[in-house]
């Protein structure tokens, strides 16, 4: 059976009995059988769908924020921040689509000469737990705007998200199986993709997982999308706003219970500042809430599952005997990491080599912004990135040399439906949001008329 449990309580929320292959396999037939339908179907038909697909989830927001509250941990008022995300991009892409995936001219010596933009068929998406809603709706709403259907297998401790995600899109579609989810181990994911109805799919998650996946999609020639983990750097030279800096680092870290691939994980100051720096966030670590997630206060709940507590662990008490000193945190009881901080940290410690997926934040000192640069790339991720300094012009020159998807000046690493987003080396390959993430799903046809 697969289980439902509570961190904040270590309580069972509800058992789920496995789909079975023949389950699996007929309900990839209803949902390729329904992409026959759902690919003719027009922008405008697609758009309203979708919008009463974000209307009823802005109309029901706190149901399925308590859900994703109950079966990770997550607090309640950043579940909500969730939701409340999800309804954006719905409406995003709904808005948007037919603009982004318009033919468009390529002058030739022909008569004519476009591309178009045709949909492809099922795509799967490998879902993780630690967003339930946002992954899933930011995956679903460009590939169904691109006419193509899904299925989704998504973690297994959050089977009550996925239903629910399912129930929401049933019940406001006459499209009944344009978008399932199937309740299975990831060991069925490679019988998935090598079905034929199955055109592309979308992994977010570990690398290793993420190489597993990339590596059944490769062998039977489909499309692939890997967002994985990261190990995001957030640089503060000597002219930054500290005082804004530093205040920033606690979102950015603490988030979600430190559990999000492009939080904050190590933060690079410059000397001159770093004495301050430090200071402000021990102080800003001292005051946060830690408590049950559905309690309208807290802002650290606790980690998704007990192991991952001992996994934390791991790295911050090897980074210590290792010479990091610990300020404030560590193990709590059950489910629950206290929120850490660590300082002195070089790299050639665990928790600056790894990815600390949990609320651990990391200092390490540098020399100047050369320091700075040469340190963001001594990981083998390369997702997000933040960079603090008074000097814009300096700073968009330093992008260039920071190896990451994405860099935000003055600002946390966030995602936003607007703007492409993925990353490099070990954090995968491929967009998702945006114009640019629509097109990885689509055929990119050539039309010539001569």
């Amino acid at each position: 059976m697969i289980q439902s449990i509570n961190p904040s309580t270590e309580q069972l929320i509800k058992e789920y009995k496995p789909y079975s292959d023949k389950q699996v396999l007929s309900i990839l037939e209803e949902v390729a059988n329904e992409y026959a339908l759902w690919r003719f179907t027009s922008f405008q038909e697609r758009s309203k769908i979708l919008h009463d697909i974000a209307n009823a989830l802005n109309s029901n927001i706190e149901e399925h924020a308590r859900m994703i509250s109950l079966e990770i941990g997550k607090p309640i008022v950043e579940s909500r921040m969730e939701v409340e995300k999800c309804v954006w991009v719905l409406q995003y892409f709904a808005d948007n689509a037919e603009d982004f995936l318009k033919s468009k001219t390529i002058k030739t010596g022909y008569k004519e000469s476009y591309v178009q933009y045709d949909s492809l068929g099922v795509i799967l998406g490998v879902m993780p737990w630690n967003f339930p809603y946002w992954q899933v709706i930011r995956f679903i709403a460009p590939v169904l705007m691109a006419g193509n259907t899904c299925v989704v297998k998504h973690a297994s401790n959050v089977s009550g998200c996925s239903l629910l995600i399912e129930e929401l899109i049933i019940d406001h579609t006459p499209f009944k199986n344009m978008y399932r989810t199937v309740l299975i181990g990831s060991n069925h994911v490679e019988m998935m993709i090598q079905h034929d109805a199955v055109k592309g799919v979308s992994l977010t998650g570990s690398d290793t997982a993420g190489s597993a996946v990339g590596m059944q999609a490769g062998k039977e020639i489909k499309r692939s999308v890997l967002e994985l983990g990261g190990s995001d750097p957030f640089i503060v030279l000597d002219d930054a706003d500290v005082d804004k800096a530093s205040k920033t680092a606690i979102t950015a870290r603490f988030f979600n219970t430190g559990q999000s691939c492009i939080a904050a994980k190590r933060f690079l100051v410059h000397e001159g500042v770093y004495d301050r720096f430090v200071d402000n966030v021990y102080r800003g670590i001292k005051s946060l809430i830690v408590g049950d997630a559905l309690n309208e206060s807290t802002q650290i709940g606790p980690l998704a599952k007990q192991e991952f507590v001992k996994d934390i662990d791991s790295l911050v008490q090897s980074s210590i005997k290792d010479g990091a000193q610990c300020l404030v945190g560590g193990i709590g009881k059950g489910c629950y990491y206290m929120p850490t901080l660590l300082v002195d940290v070089n790299e050639y410690m665990s928790v600056f080599k790894q990815e600390t997926f949990g609320p651990v934040l990391c200092v390490t000192k540098i020399k100047d912004a050369e320091d700075g640069v040469r340190l963001a790339n001594q990981s083998k991720y390369g997702l997000g990135g933040s960079l603090w300094t008074s000097n814009m012009e300096f700073a968009k020159k330093l992008t260039k040399k920071i190896d990451t998807g994405t860099i935000f000046i003055n600002e946390m690493t966030k995602s936003d439906p607007r703007l492409p987003f993925g990353g490099i080396n070990k954090s995968g390959y491929g967009i998702e949001l945006s114009a640019y993430g629509i097109l990885e799903f689509v055929n990119t046809k050539t039309i010539v008329v001569g």
